[in-house]
């Protein structure tokens, strides 16, 4: 069961500013006249009763707490910065599982919460963006990949080569690995390698991996259509992504594009690393810089 965040954050906040409000402009005038009356009522005024009859109900008193705080995290993580944690793989190595990372919510257009409808245009996705999004088969998830093919571009993977409106994308390899997603005594765990690869998309550069023992991918081709984007995990033989739209192997997968109104915005920065929150371990700031 997916908790949807953003629609009880917008209730909570609208709740509490509703009884605050309810408060201001009928209940609080309501004491303060129980108050005058007992004043004018009574010889001697007795101060616990006075407070008593002054005193805001529990339910205000905790609205008029909370609403504040609620109202600055509705804004902040609406219309600017949301934190979100890594919880897999297929972005090594630029993100690691266990990665904490804060993504600009206004980068790509200021958008209505809950509703995703975006009413302020800003700016749109750029080739070699990382990005979060809702996952197309489920909303209520969010993913992060990145971009690769822009609206109106021609994609294609052969070979494990990424080729753009029929240019190849341009790789160097920066060192060879022990695979550490192969489990140990895994019959093929000596000869697992991974190759680490510097591209670029345009004059982005950012790493992706490449292992050597993965299944080999039929050369495919895609034409991103208008309002779509083509997002690709990093850890290339490692993540369900956009080249998995239509392969009859993976049919619990299939999600292809992702369309404007799914976008959650641009992961910008590592902030914390926390693998293993549950077993009480200690947070690391090692790992904090920005995301390319």
């Amino acid at each position: 069961m997916h908790l949807n965040f953003p629609l009880i954050l917008v209730l909570a906040t609208a709740i509490t500013g509703l009884l605050v409000l309810l408060d201001r402009l009928w209940l609080a005038p309501g004491r303060r006249r129980a108050q005058a009356n007992y004043q004018q009522q009574v010889d001697a005024v007795n101060p616990l009763t006075l407070e008593k009859l002054g005193k805001e109900p529990v339910l205000i008193e905790y609205s008029r707490s909370f609403f504040p705080v609620l109202a600055v995290v509705l804004v902040l993580r609406s219309f600017l910065v949301e934190p979100f944690q890594i919880p897999s793989g297929s972005m090594k190595p630029t993100l690691e599982v266990g990665d904490f990372i804060l993504v600009n919510k206004f980068a790509y257009g200021i958008r209505l919460p809950v509703l995703d409808t975006k009413i302020i245009p800003v700016g749109d996705p750029e080739r070699g963006d990382v990005m979060v999004f809702r996952y197309p088969n489920d909303p209520r998830i969010n993913y992060i990949k990145r971009v690769v093919g822009l609206p109106g571009d021609r994609v294609a993977y052969v070979d494990k080569q990424l080729f753009i409106n029929g240019e190849q994308v341009r790789t160097e390899l920066v060192e060879q690995l022990q695979d550490d997603e192969v489990p140990a005594g895994h019959p093929l765990q000596a000869m697992a390698r991974v190759d680490v690869v510097r591209e670029w998309l345009g004059e982005d550069e950012h790493r992706i991996r490449l292992k050597n023992l993965a299944q080999p991918v039929l050369p495919q081709e895609w034409l991103v259509p208008e309002g779509h984007y083509f997002m690709v995990g990093d850890n290339r033989d490692n993540s369900n992504d956009s080249r998995f739209w239509n392969d009859p192997q993976m049919p619990q997968q299939l999600w292809g594009m992702v369309p404007d109104n799914y976008i959650v915005g641009k992961a910008f920065a590592v902030w914390m690393h926390w693998p293993d929150p549950k077993l009480k371990s200690l947070p690391s700031f090692s790992r904090a810089s920005l995301i390319h």
